[in-house]
Protein backbone atom coordinates (compact mmCIF):
# COMPACT_ATOMS: atom_id res chain seq x y z
CA UNK A 1 0.00 0.00 0.00
CA UNK A 2 1.63 3.44 -0.99
CA UNK A 3 3.21 4.90 2.16
CA UNK A 4 1.15 8.75 1.58
CA UNK A 5 -2.18 6.68 1.68
CA UNK A 6 -1.73 4.90 5.20
CA UNK A 7 -0.63 8.16 6.23
CA UNK A 8 -3.62 10.26 5.08
CA UNK A 9 -5.98 7.57 6.01
CA UNK A 10 -4.11 7.22 9.83
CA UNK A 11 -4.65 11.45 9.96
CA UNK A 12 -8.48 11.33 8.87
CA UNK A 13 -8.92 8.72 11.58
CA UNK A 14 -7.18 10.78 14.27
CA UNK A 15 -9.16 13.36 13.36
CA UNK A 16 -12.24 11.42 14.22
CA UNK A 17 -13.39 10.98 10.48
CA UNK A 18 -12.55 7.29 8.07
CA UNK A 19 -10.80 7.25 4.76
CA UNK A 20 -11.90 4.63 2.29
CA UNK A 21 -9.73 3.60 -1.12
CA UNK A 22 -12.53 3.93 -4.08
CA UNK A 23 -12.64 3.46 -7.74
CA UNK A 24 -9.77 2.46 -10.34
CA UNK A 25 -7.23 2.06 -7.88
CA UNK A 26 -9.17 -0.66 -5.47
CA UNK A 27 -10.62 -2.68 -8.65
CA UNK A 28 -7.22 -2.81 -10.00
CA UNK A 29 -5.95 -3.88 -6.71
CA UNK A 30 -8.78 -6.79 -6.90
CA UNK A 31 -7.71 -7.37 -10.27
CA UNK A 32 -3.64 -8.17 -8.99
CA UNK A 33 -2.51 -5.60 -11.27
CA UNK A 34 1.03 -3.96 -10.10
CA UNK A 35 0.64 -0.65 -11.86
CA UNK A 36 -1.54 1.15 -9.72
CA UNK A 37 -0.86 4.26 -9.61
CA UNK A 38 -3.66 7.05 -9.09
CA UNK A 39 -5.29 7.13 -6.05
CA UNK A 40 -9.05 8.53 -4.79
CA UNK A 41 -9.85 8.42 -1.33
CA UNK A 42 -13.38 9.75 0.44
CA UNK A 43 -13.44 10.63 3.71
CA UNK A 44 -16.84 10.22 5.38
CA UNK A 45 -17.85 11.69 9.58
CA UNK A 46 -15.36 14.99 8.43
CA UNK A 47 -16.57 18.37 7.50
CA UNK A 48 -14.86 20.41 4.83
CA UNK A 49 -12.62 22.86 6.93
CA UNK A 50 -11.82 20.14 9.66
CA UNK A 51 -10.27 17.70 6.53
CA UNK A 52 -8.52 20.44 5.03
CA UNK A 53 -6.92 21.52 8.33
CA UNK A 54 -5.66 18.24 9.27
CA UNK A 55 -4.27 17.21 5.85
CA UNK A 56 -2.40 20.98 5.62
CA UNK A 57 -0.44 19.96 8.87
CA UNK A 58 1.24 17.57 6.29
CA UNK A 59 0.87 17.89 3.47
CA UNK A 60 0.49 20.45 0.57
CA UNK A 61 -2.17 20.86 -0.77
CA UNK A 62 -3.27 21.91 -4.16
CA UNK A 63 -6.65 23.36 -4.64
CA UNK A 64 -7.28 23.34 -8.40
CA UNK A 65 -10.26 20.65 -7.48
CA UNK A 66 -11.83 22.39 -4.67
CA UNK A 67 -14.91 23.90 -6.29
CA UNK A 68 -15.57 20.38 -6.91
CA UNK A 69 -15.00 19.47 -3.45
CA UNK A 70 -11.89 17.35 -4.28
CA UNK A 71 -8.35 18.43 -2.68
CA UNK A 72 -5.24 16.94 -5.06
CA UNK A 73 -2.22 15.95 -2.18
CA UNK A 74 1.08 17.87 -4.15
CA UNK A 75 3.71 15.83 -5.54
CA UNK A 76 1.32 12.93 -4.99
CA UNK A 77 -1.14 11.05 -7.62
CA UNK A 78 -4.07 11.52 -4.62
CA UNK A 79 -6.89 12.92 -4.63
CA UNK A 80 -8.83 13.01 -1.38
CA UNK A 81 -12.81 14.27 -1.73
CA UNK A 82 -15.80 14.17 0.46
CA UNK A 83 -18.50 12.00 -0.47
CA UNK A 84 -21.32 13.96 -2.42
CA UNK A 85 -24.81 13.71 -4.27
CA UNK A 86 -24.61 15.23 -7.81
CA UNK A 87 -28.21 16.43 -9.13
CA UNK A 88 -28.62 16.57 -12.68
CA UNK A 89 -29.65 20.26 -14.00
CA UNK A 90 -28.51 20.46 -17.61
CA UNK A 91 -27.75 18.16 -20.74
CA UNK A 92 -24.64 16.25 -21.76
CA UNK A 93 -22.23 15.00 -19.61
CA UNK A 94 -21.49 18.46 -17.60
CA UNK A 95 -24.81 20.34 -15.87
CA UNK A 96 -24.43 19.09 -12.26
CA UNK A 97 -25.29 20.38 -8.95
CA UNK A 98 -22.47 19.01 -6.62
CA UNK A 99 -23.51 19.06 -2.76
CA UNK A 100 -20.95 17.69 -0.42
CA UNK A 101 -21.98 15.66 2.43
CA UNK A 102 -19.45 13.97 5.06
CA UNK A 103 -22.68 12.67 6.84
CA UNK A 104 -23.63 10.41 3.69
CA UNK A 105 -23.19 6.62 4.04
CA UNK A 106 -21.36 4.48 2.00
CA UNK A 107 -24.17 2.89 -0.12
CA UNK A 108 -25.79 5.96 -0.69
CA UNK A 109 -22.29 7.97 -2.08
CA UNK A 110 -21.58 5.00 -4.08
CA UNK A 111 -24.73 5.58 -6.16
CA UNK A 112 -23.50 8.22 -8.19
CA UNK A 113 -20.89 6.07 -9.54
CA UNK A 114 -20.84 4.61 -13.14
CA UNK A 115 -19.82 0.68 -12.75
CA UNK A 116 -20.57 -1.81 -9.75
CA UNK A 117 -16.97 -2.34 -9.86
CA UNK A 118 -15.83 1.00 -9.73
CA UNK A 119 -17.96 1.51 -6.27
CA UNK A 120 -15.90 -1.11 -4.49
CA UNK A 121 -14.83 0.87 -0.89
CA UNK A 122 -11.54 -0.78 1.03
CA UNK A 123 -10.27 1.06 4.32
CA UNK A 124 -6.23 1.45 3.31
CA UNK A 125 -5.78 0.87 7.18
CA UNK A 126 -7.93 -2.44 7.55
CA UNK A 127 -7.68 -4.03 4.34
CA UNK A 128 -11.74 -3.76 4.73
CA UNK A 129 -14.18 -3.73 1.82
CA UNK A 130 -17.17 -1.52 1.60
CA UNK A 131 -18.80 -3.22 -1.31
CA UNK A 132 -22.74 -2.18 -1.17
CA UNK A 133 -23.66 -2.84 -5.00
CA UNK A 134 -21.68 -6.49 -5.38
CA UNK A 135 -18.48 -5.09 -7.41
CA UNK A 136 -16.57 -7.61 -6.42
CA UNK A 137 -18.67 -10.41 -7.09
CA UNK A 138 -19.36 -8.77 -10.81
CA UNK A 139 -15.70 -8.23 -11.05
CA UNK A 140 -15.22 -12.19 -10.26
CA UNK A 141 -17.65 -12.98 -12.92
CA UNK A 142 -16.13 -10.47 -15.61
CA UNK A 143 -19.29 -8.76 -15.65
CA UNK A 144 -19.95 -5.35 -16.21
CA UNK A 145 -22.77 -3.77 -14.50
CA UNK A 146 -24.27 -0.05 -13.74
CA UNK A 147 -24.91 0.93 -10.32
CA UNK A 148 -28.48 2.52 -10.79
CA UNK A 149 -30.81 4.69 -13.02
CA UNK A 150 -28.81 7.67 -12.44
CA UNK A 151 -25.76 6.24 -14.53
CA UNK A 152 -28.58 7.45 -16.94
CA UNK A 153 -27.44 11.04 -16.18
CA UNK A 154 -24.04 11.10 -17.87
CA UNK A 155 -24.13 9.63 -21.25
CA UNK A 156 -20.34 9.68 -21.44
CA UNK A 157 -20.47 6.58 -19.31
CA UNK A 158 -21.14 4.62 -22.61
CA UNK A 159 -18.04 5.02 -23.94
CA UNK A 160 -16.41 4.86 -20.77
CA UNK A 161 -18.34 0.84 -21.18
CA UNK A 162 -16.76 0.17 -24.45
CA UNK A 163 -13.22 1.18 -23.19
CA UNK A 164 -14.13 -0.67 -20.01
CA UNK A 165 -15.17 -4.13 -21.96
CA UNK A 166 -12.06 -3.44 -23.92
CA UNK A 167 -9.56 -2.89 -21.01
CA UNK A 168 -10.64 -5.68 -18.96
CA UNK A 169 -12.38 -7.87 -20.72
CA UNK A 170 -15.66 -7.78 -19.12
CA UNK A 171 -19.24 -8.97 -20.36
CA UNK A 172 -21.47 -6.35 -20.57
CA UNK A 173 -24.97 -7.35 -18.37
CA UNK A 174 -27.90 -6.59 -20.81
CA UNK A 175 -29.52 -4.31 -18.14
CA UNK A 176 -26.53 -1.94 -18.56
CA UNK A 177 -26.64 -2.61 -22.72
CA UNK A 178 -29.95 -1.37 -22.61
CA UNK A 179 -30.10 1.78 -20.40
CA UNK A 180 -27.22 2.70 -23.09
CA UNK A 181 -29.42 2.08 -26.07
CA UNK A 182 -32.16 4.77 -24.03
CA UNK A 183 -29.04 7.39 -24.04
CA UNK A 184 -28.23 10.20 -26.14
CA UNK A 185 -24.87 11.09 -27.33
CA UNK A 186 -26.07 15.37 -27.53
CA UNK A 187 -23.78 17.79 -26.35
CA UNK A 188 -21.00 15.83 -25.20
CA UNK A 189 -17.72 17.61 -25.70
CA UNK A 190 -15.49 16.09 -28.13
CA UNK A 191 -12.63 16.23 -26.28
CA UNK A 192 -14.27 14.10 -23.76
CA UNK A 193 -15.18 11.47 -26.50
CA UNK A 194 -11.69 11.57 -28.13
CA UNK A 195 -10.92 10.95 -23.98
CA UNK A 196 -12.17 7.78 -24.11
CA UNK A 197 -11.23 6.76 -27.42
CA UNK A 198 -7.86 6.77 -26.43
CA UNK A 199 -7.86 5.36 -23.51
CA UNK A 200 -9.59 2.29 -25.75
CA UNK A 201 -6.46 2.78 -28.29
CA UNK A 202 -3.91 2.79 -25.90
CA UNK A 203 -5.39 0.23 -22.53
CA UNK A 204 -8.24 -1.69 -24.39
CA UNK A 205 -6.80 -5.94 -25.00
CA UNK A 206 -10.18 -7.08 -26.22
CA UNK A 207 -10.90 -4.14 -29.09
CA UNK A 208 -13.47 -6.50 -30.97
CA UNK A 209 -15.46 -6.91 -27.24
CA UNK A 210 -15.04 -2.92 -27.14
CA UNK A 211 -16.53 -2.37 -30.59
CA UNK A 212 -19.28 -4.91 -30.10
CA UNK A 213 -20.28 -2.98 -27.23
CA UNK A 214 -20.42 0.08 -29.51
CA UNK A 215 -22.68 -1.62 -31.88
CA UNK A 216 -24.99 -3.53 -29.14
CA UNK A 217 -25.96 -0.19 -27.18
CA UNK A 218 -26.40 1.40 -30.81
CA UNK A 219 -23.83 4.20 -30.05
CA UNK A 220 -22.20 3.28 -33.58
CA UNK A 221 -24.56 4.56 -34.87
CA UNK A 222 -23.24 7.98 -33.65
CA UNK A 223 -20.42 7.57 -35.67
CA UNK A 224 -21.57 7.13 -39.49
CA UNK A 225 -17.95 6.22 -40.53
CA UNK A 226 -17.76 3.09 -38.02
CA UNK A 227 -21.43 2.44 -38.89
CA UNK A 228 -21.33 2.08 -43.14
CA UNK A 229 -18.55 -1.03 -42.08
CA UNK A 230 -21.42 -3.12 -40.75
CA UNK A 231 -22.60 -5.45 -43.92
CA UNK A 232 -20.02 -3.97 -46.21
CA UNK A 233 -19.40 -7.39 -47.88
CA UNK A 234 -15.43 -8.03 -48.89
CA UNK A 235 -14.31 -11.64 -50.10
CA UNK A 236 -13.95 -14.37 -48.65
CA UNK A 237 -10.93 -15.75 -50.44
CA UNK A 238 -9.09 -12.53 -49.24
CA UNK A 239 -11.51 -11.91 -45.90
CA UNK A 240 -12.53 -15.25 -44.54
CA UNK A 241 -13.49 -13.24 -41.39
CA UNK A 242 -16.58 -11.56 -42.53
CA UNK A 243 -17.36 -7.72 -43.56
CA UNK A 244 -15.21 -4.61 -42.89
CA UNK A 245 -16.66 -4.25 -39.51
CA UNK A 246 -15.48 -7.70 -38.63
CA UNK A 247 -12.46 -6.96 -40.39
CA UNK A 248 -11.82 -3.71 -38.49
CA UNK A 249 -12.15 -5.32 -35.27
CA UNK A 250 -9.84 -8.29 -35.72
CA UNK A 251 -7.23 -5.80 -36.94
CA UNK A 252 -7.90 -3.34 -33.54
CA UNK A 253 -7.29 -7.43 -31.63
CA UNK A 254 -3.93 -7.41 -33.47
CA UNK A 255 -2.70 -3.83 -33.12
CA UNK A 256 -3.52 -4.74 -29.46
CA UNK A 257 -1.92 -7.80 -29.14
CA UNK A 258 1.75 -5.82 -30.59
CA UNK A 259 1.21 -2.65 -28.92
CA UNK A 260 3.43 -3.15 -26.32
CA UNK A 261 6.72 -3.25 -28.60
CA UNK A 262 5.98 0.45 -28.60
CA UNK A 263 6.63 2.55 -25.40
CA UNK A 264 5.29 5.95 -27.01
CA UNK A 265 1.98 6.53 -26.56
CA UNK A 266 1.20 9.15 -29.50
CA UNK A 267 2.77 6.90 -31.78
CA UNK A 268 0.51 3.88 -30.21
CA UNK A 269 -2.03 6.28 -30.78
CA UNK A 270 -1.99 7.59 -34.49
CA UNK A 271 -0.82 3.38 -35.49
CA UNK A 272 -4.74 2.73 -33.54
CA UNK A 273 -6.53 5.52 -34.92
CA UNK A 274 -5.38 4.37 -38.64
CA UNK A 275 -6.57 0.91 -38.13
CA UNK A 276 -9.36 1.82 -37.10
CA UNK A 277 -9.89 3.78 -39.96
CA UNK A 278 -8.30 2.13 -42.58
CA UNK A 279 -10.94 1.00 -44.68
CA UNK A 280 -13.72 3.50 -44.28
CA UNK A 281 -13.18 4.06 -47.55
CA UNK A 282 -14.24 0.37 -48.69
CA UNK A 283 -18.13 1.17 -48.26
CA UNK A 284 -18.00 3.84 -50.94
CA UNK A 285 -16.07 1.74 -53.88
CA UNK A 286 -16.26 -2.45 -53.13
CA UNK A 287 -17.78 -3.76 -56.10
CA UNK A 288 -18.51 -7.39 -56.97
CA UNK A 289 -16.42 -8.10 -60.53
CA UNK A 290 -18.63 -10.39 -62.71
CA UNK A 291 -15.33 -11.33 -65.08
CA UNK A 292 -13.24 -12.43 -61.65
CA UNK A 293 -16.52 -13.72 -59.94
CA UNK A 294 -14.65 -12.08 -56.96
CA UNK A 295 -15.85 -8.52 -54.52
CA UNK A 296 -13.07 -5.95 -55.40
CA UNK A 297 -12.39 -2.60 -53.20
CA UNK A 298 -10.06 -0.71 -55.82
CA UNK A 299 -8.99 2.45 -54.60
CA UNK A 300 -10.27 2.24 -50.82
CA UNK A 301 -6.68 3.45 -49.51
CA UNK A 302 -7.87 6.93 -50.93
CA UNK A 303 -10.60 6.94 -50.91
CA UNK A 304 -10.54 6.59 -47.06
CA UNK A 305 -9.11 10.07 -46.31
CA UNK A 306 -12.14 12.21 -46.85
CA UNK A 307 -13.94 10.00 -44.25
CA UNK A 308 -11.20 9.86 -42.08
CA UNK A 309 -11.03 13.67 -41.68
CA UNK A 310 -14.47 13.76 -41.00
CA UNK A 311 -14.32 11.44 -38.16
CA UNK A 312 -11.30 12.78 -36.82
CA UNK A 313 -12.16 16.67 -37.29
CA UNK A 314 -15.73 15.77 -34.77
CA UNK A 315 -13.16 14.04 -31.92
CA UNK A 316 -9.85 16.79 -32.19
CA UNK A 317 -8.48 19.60 -33.32
CA UNK A 318 -5.21 18.60 -32.29
CA UNK A 319 -2.96 19.04 -36.08
CA UNK A 320 -0.47 16.47 -35.39
CA UNK A 321 -3.61 13.92 -35.00
CA UNK A 322 -5.20 14.96 -38.35
CA UNK A 323 -1.62 15.51 -40.14
CA UNK A 324 -0.26 12.28 -39.15
CA UNK A 325 -3.39 9.46 -39.03
CA UNK A 326 -4.93 10.04 -43.33
CA UNK A 327 -1.80 9.87 -44.60
CA UNK A 328 -1.30 6.29 -42.88
CA UNK A 329 -5.14 5.21 -44.67
CA UNK A 330 -4.15 6.80 -48.26
CA UNK A 331 -0.51 4.87 -48.18
CA UNK A 332 -1.79 1.75 -46.29
CA UNK A 333 -1.76 -0.29 -49.77
CA UNK A 334 1.40 1.22 -51.34
CA UNK A 335 3.93 -1.36 -49.50
CA UNK A 336 2.86 -4.21 -51.41
CA UNK A 337 2.37 -2.24 -55.07
CA UNK A 338 6.38 -1.10 -53.96
CA UNK A 339 7.64 -4.71 -53.35
CA UNK A 340 5.83 -6.01 -56.41
CA UNK A 341 7.73 -3.78 -58.48
CA UNK A 342 10.89 -3.44 -56.16
CA UNK A 343 10.49 0.23 -55.94
CA UNK A 344 13.29 2.12 -56.26
CA UNK A 345 15.07 4.02 -53.30
CA UNK A 346 13.70 7.32 -54.09
CA UNK A 347 10.08 6.09 -53.96
CA UNK A 348 10.95 4.59 -50.52
CA UNK A 349 12.11 7.95 -48.99
CA UNK A 350 9.20 9.99 -50.70
CA UNK A 351 7.08 7.09 -48.86
CA UNK A 352 8.69 8.46 -45.46
CA UNK A 353 7.71 11.87 -46.86
CA UNK A 354 4.14 11.37 -47.11
CA UNK A 355 3.57 9.07 -44.12
CA UNK A 356 6.14 10.65 -41.44
CA UNK A 357 7.21 7.04 -40.15
CA UNK A 358 7.78 4.06 -42.03
CA UNK A 359 7.31 1.99 -39.19
CA UNK A 360 3.95 3.05 -38.36
CA UNK A 361 3.18 2.61 -41.63
CA UNK A 362 4.50 -0.99 -41.17
CA UNK A 363 2.45 -1.53 -37.83
CA UNK A 364 -0.47 -0.54 -39.61
CA UNK A 365 0.05 -2.55 -42.56
CA UNK A 366 0.97 -5.64 -40.20
CA UNK A 367 -2.50 -5.37 -38.68
CA UNK A 368 -4.56 -5.34 -41.60
CA UNK A 369 -2.49 -8.47 -42.34
CA UNK A 370 -3.17 -10.00 -38.72
CA UNK A 371 -6.61 -9.21 -39.29
CA UNK A 372 -8.35 -11.96 -41.44
CA UNK A 373 -7.94 -14.66 -39.37
CA UNK A 374 -7.53 -17.72 -40.12
CA UNK A 375 -5.35 -16.62 -42.89
CA UNK A 376 -1.63 -16.02 -41.60
CA UNK A 377 -0.22 -12.66 -42.06
CA UNK A 378 2.41 -12.84 -45.58
CA UNK A 379 4.32 -10.00 -44.13
CA UNK A 380 7.46 -10.89 -46.93
CA UNK A 381 6.50 -7.42 -48.61
CA UNK A 382 6.51 -5.45 -44.64
CA UNK A 383 9.62 -7.46 -43.73
CA UNK A 384 11.38 -6.42 -47.28
CA UNK A 385 9.92 -2.65 -46.94
CA UNK A 386 11.17 -2.47 -43.19
CA UNK A 387 15.00 -3.57 -44.69
CA UNK A 388 15.35 -1.12 -47.17
CA UNK A 389 13.76 1.76 -45.26
CA UNK A 390 15.85 1.12 -42.45
CA UNK A 391 18.70 0.56 -44.74
CA UNK A 392 18.08 4.44 -46.56
CA UNK A 393 17.74 5.47 -42.71
CA UNK A 394 14.01 6.51 -42.88
CA UNK A 395 12.61 3.84 -41.25
CA UNK A 396 11.54 5.61 -38.00
CA UNK A 397 11.45 9.36 -39.28
CA UNK A 398 10.88 11.35 -42.74
CA UNK A 399 13.91 12.59 -44.42
CA UNK A 400 15.22 16.49 -43.97
CA UNK A 401 16.43 18.57 -46.69
CA UNK A 402 20.31 18.64 -46.24
CA UNK A 403 20.39 22.19 -48.06
CA UNK A 404 19.29 24.89 -46.21
CA UNK A 405 18.61 28.31 -46.72
CA UNK A 406 21.90 29.40 -45.19
CA UNK A 407 23.68 27.50 -47.24
CA UNK A 408 22.29 29.78 -50.45
CA UNK A 409 23.34 33.05 -48.15
CA UNK A 410 26.47 31.64 -47.94
CA UNK A 411 27.00 31.92 -51.37
CA UNK A 412 26.10 35.39 -51.51
CA UNK A 413 22.31 35.04 -52.52
CA UNK A 414 19.81 37.22 -50.89
CA UNK A 415 16.69 35.36 -49.32
CA UNK A 416 13.78 35.88 -51.39
CA UNK A 417 11.45 34.14 -53.54
CA UNK A 418 13.83 31.99 -55.19
CA UNK A 419 14.98 30.74 -51.89
CA UNK A 420 12.28 28.23 -52.17
CA UNK A 421 12.33 27.02 -55.57
CA UNK A 422 16.00 26.54 -55.32
CA UNK A 423 15.44 24.32 -52.19
CA UNK A 424 12.37 22.63 -53.48
CA UNK A 425 14.60 21.26 -56.60
CA UNK A 426 17.79 20.68 -54.28
CA UNK A 427 15.19 18.61 -51.86
CA UNK A 428 13.81 16.72 -55.14
CA UNK A 429 17.39 15.71 -56.31
CA UNK A 430 18.88 14.70 -52.63
CA UNK A 431 15.00 12.63 -52.49
CA UNK A 432 16.28 11.06 -55.77
CA UNK A 433 20.12 9.77 -54.46
CA UNK A 434 21.99 12.32 -56.15
CA UNK A 435 23.62 13.55 -53.04
CA UNK A 436 23.28 12.25 -49.48
CA UNK A 437 25.44 14.46 -47.09
CA UNK A 438 25.92 18.02 -46.78
CA UNK A 439 29.99 18.59 -49.11
CA UNK A 440 27.79 16.26 -51.46
CA UNK A 441 24.83 18.94 -51.53
CA UNK A 442 26.84 21.90 -51.65
CA UNK A 443 28.21 20.75 -54.57
CA UNK A 444 24.68 20.54 -56.14
CA UNK A 445 23.60 23.74 -55.23
CA UNK A 446 26.40 25.41 -56.48
CA UNK A 447 25.86 23.30 -59.86
CA UNK A 448 22.15 24.20 -59.73
CA UNK A 449 22.85 28.03 -59.46
CA UNK A 450 25.54 28.18 -61.96
CA UNK A 451 22.73 26.57 -64.03
CA UNK A 452 20.93 29.77 -63.69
Amino acid sequence: MDEAVLEIARIVRTAGGRAFLVGGCVRDGLMSKSDVKDFDIEVFGLAPDALRAALERRFRLDLVGLSFGVLKIHGHDIDVSLPRRESKQGTGHRGFLIDSDPMMSVKEAATRRDFTVNAIYQDPLTGEYEDPWGGRADLADGVLRHVSDRFAEDPLRVLRGMQFVARFGLRPDPSTVEICRRMSMENLPPERLMEELRKFLLKGLWMSRGMDFLRRTGWVHNFPELNRLIGCRQDTKWHPEGDVWNHTCCCLDAFAAERYRCADDHDNLVVGLAVLCHDFGKPFCSRYDRKSGHIRSLGHDVQGVEPTMSFLKRLTNEERILKEVPPLVKCHMMPYAMWKSRARDSAIRRLALKVGSIERLIRVCMADEMGRPPLPACSEALEWLSAEATRLQVKDSMPKPIVQGRDLIALGMKPGVEFGVILKKCFEAQLDGEFSDHEAGCRHLRMQIGER
